[in-house]
């Protein structure tokens, strides 16, 4: 991918905070305010400074930007903000260290209306509240954090261009994996799983997006296998399934590989078909303005058509969490459509106890006349 300036970073990252410094002013919101801790954990404050974890992030109104960081010197290497304080000067205390900050920095907040996290719990509200007795603080479920989220919706450039990075990697594994498959080098699950971890680092990446599922015939009955890969075959006679993600400057990718090794019965055969037949037809549908609920429903009608019923949803966003809003269900309301910017999965499976599992997901970018298919995942025959 393209190699971003440092200048060029910062400018991405004042822009997104320009959209919620415009949402603040137009609400009459001050200061705004994002925690990201081992108690939960908010992709929003890298989305905004590219600080990866463990800080308070304060934006005001006028989009001035107050990064409270644990790893100081991370955060100079890495982050993008106007001003920024260790953790330690405040004993790590993210009550004091949030009203600290809004005291030394309240110029730049039109009023005194602070919005906190709404994921705090209802003790640690209350703590906010007594420490910060000067302003009027308000937590929201459709507040400014929302607003954050629905912004992650819509990729910008850099975003996608590392979420096709990240996709482009996960190809290359792909690749490799079915080219050992076929020369009998892959012998169990714990083999798979562990090739992924390496030949993501030795290709730039960061990590897996999520714990990666491989899960041999006997397992592969379960949507998502536990634990997610043992000692056992893999592949074995019968279907086998591999999801994994690798991570690209934050951003992850998605995909599910499922391996029929023969000879199969029918009714497996069977059911890679309806899988394959549901993922094409689901996926003609991820068009810019189309409803997301038609997308989930036909997936359902083809496996109805078969008294099949898939146990998921048909897919997800995916950015700096492996699973962000919209999700493509047919509990979506019809107002909810796909729009440019939007990358989502396509993952329709079915799973059966004495068949086994079948599931077929690849990374999808709505684009401004249709969609760009940015992962290859397949059934792969042996």
């Amino acid at each position: 991918m393209k190699d971003y300036t440092k200048e060029e970073m910062i400018q991405i990252y004042k822009n997104r905070r320009s959209k919620l410094a415009d949402y603040l002013r137009k609400n009459e919101i001050g200061a705004c305010v994002f925690i990201d801790s081992e108690e939960h954990r908010d992709p929003n404050i890298a989305y905004y400074t590219n600080q990866p974890s463990d800080a308070v992030l304060i934006i005001f109104s006028d989009a001035y930007t107050v990064l409270i960081a644990w790893d100081e010197n991370l955060a100079k290497q890495n982050a993008c903000y106007d001003r920024l304080v260790p953790y330690s000067r405040y004993k790590n205390n993210k009550l004091e260290a949030t009203k600290a900050l809004l005291n030394v920095c309240y110029t730049h907040g039109e009023n005194a209306k602070v919005e906190l996290p709404p994921y705090l719990t209802y003790p640690t509200y209350l703590k906010f509240i007594d420490c910060l007795a000067n302003y009027d603080c308000r937590c929201k479920e459709d507040g400014a954090h929302k607003f954050a989220v629905e912004c992650r919706q819509i990729k910008d450039e850099y975003e996608i261009a590392c979420t096709k990075e990240a996709a482009r990697i996960g190809d290359l594994i792909i690749d490799e994996i079915e080219e050992l498959l076929k020369q009998d080098k892959i012998k169990t699950e714990s083999d798979v799983a562990l090739l992924i971890e390496k030949k993501l680092r030795e290709n730039g990446c960061q990590r897996t997006g999520f714990d990666t599922l491989a899960a041999g015939p006997a397992r592969s009955f379960a949507i998502h296998a536990f634990p997610g890969y043992t000692d056992g075959e893999w592949p074995a006679q019968g279907l086998s399934i591999l999801d994994f993600g690798v991570v690209y400057n934050g951003y992850t990718s998605d995909t599910t590989v499922t391996v029929a090794k023969g000879p199969l019965s029918p009714e497996q055969e069977k059911q890679l078909d309806l899988v394959q037949k549901a993922y094409d037809e689901s996926l003609a549908l991820y068009l810019p303005g189309h409803k997301i609920v038609d997308a989930a429903k036909k997936t359902d009608s083809v496996f109805a058509k078969e008294k099949r019923k898939m146990p998921h949803t048909l897919g997800h966003a995916i950015g700096l969490e492996i699973h962000e809003s919209p999700r493509v269900s047919s509990r979506a309301t019809s107002d909810l459509v796909f729009k440019p910017g939007m990358i989502l999965t396509c993952e329709p499976g079915l799973y059966d106890m004495e068949i086994g599992g079948c599931r077929l997901e690849n990374d999808v970018l709505i684009t401004e006349n249709g969609h760009e298919v940015i992962t290859h995942s397949r059934i792969i025959r042996l």
